[in-house]
């Protein structure tokens, strides 16, 4: 089995991280899981068990204390990293979805996706409201990072002809794409994040087939 670190985003469909959670633990998986600071309005860290949860202040411990880094010190978002078999950011919120596409750094999640390894599988679940999905932006986002992770998309491919193109040729890039239905905010269309068995069956098909 692997270790599977989880990446939380703001988006509504936070809400599901403790079932995710149990959900691949089991598999058989072992999960950590990193959290921005806006996904934890919708979830609460009490229902995860103790020591899975890594928040933005643990790369900073003790500095509400005066706490300096010392030397030898462990840089937490590079530990992940090497811990990890894959990454799984779900959900993927909007604004997540552009900081990787260009690069910030600015917490321990787009931390450790800045140090990740090209050749670790990364499985991206998008979550957002329809009209956020559909804007142009998403598509130059999403061609970016599989471009950054070693193939490049043709230009001009439709939202859908897109993933369906990077799932098909990028082999350490899976895009699960969001569903169709009633959206937490009331509008009715494409952006609900794709249901828990579907992303845990994704997750398993790469595991299987990458993981070694």
């Amino acid at each position: 089995m692997a270790n599977i670190l989880l990446g939380v985003t703001g988006s509504v469909a936070a809400v599901k991280t403790p079932l995710l959670y149990e959900m691949l633990r089991r598999l058989g998986h072992t999960i950590k899981i990193v959290a921005t600071q806006a996904s934890l309005y919708f979830f609460d860290p009490a229902d995860l068990p103790r020591g899975s949860l890594v928040q933005d202040e643990d790369e900073w411990p003790g500095r509400s204390e005066g706490r300096r880094w010392q030397r030898d010190d462990e840089v937490l978002h590079i530990q992940l990293r090497r811990w990890a078999d894959l990454l799984l950011i779900a959900p993927l919120d909007a604004n997540t979805l552009a900081k990787l596409a260009n690069g910030l750094a600015d917490n321990c999640l787009t931390c450790v996706w800045r140090a990740w390894e090209s050749g670790r599988p990364v499985l991206l679940a998008p979550a957002m409201n329809t009209l956020m999905w559909q804007h142009p932006a998403t598509g130059r986002h999403l061609r970016q990072i599989a471009t950054d992770m070693g193939t490049t998309p043709p230009a001009g491919l439709a939202l859908d002809d897109l993933l369906n193109w990077i799932n098909a040729h990028c082999p350490r890039l899976r895009i699960v794409a969001p569903e169709d239905r009633r959206l937490a905010c009331g509008d009715v269309g494409v952006g609900a994040m794709a249901a828990l068995d579907t992303i845990a069956a994704v997750v398993q098909s790469v595991v299987d087939s990458t993981v070694r």
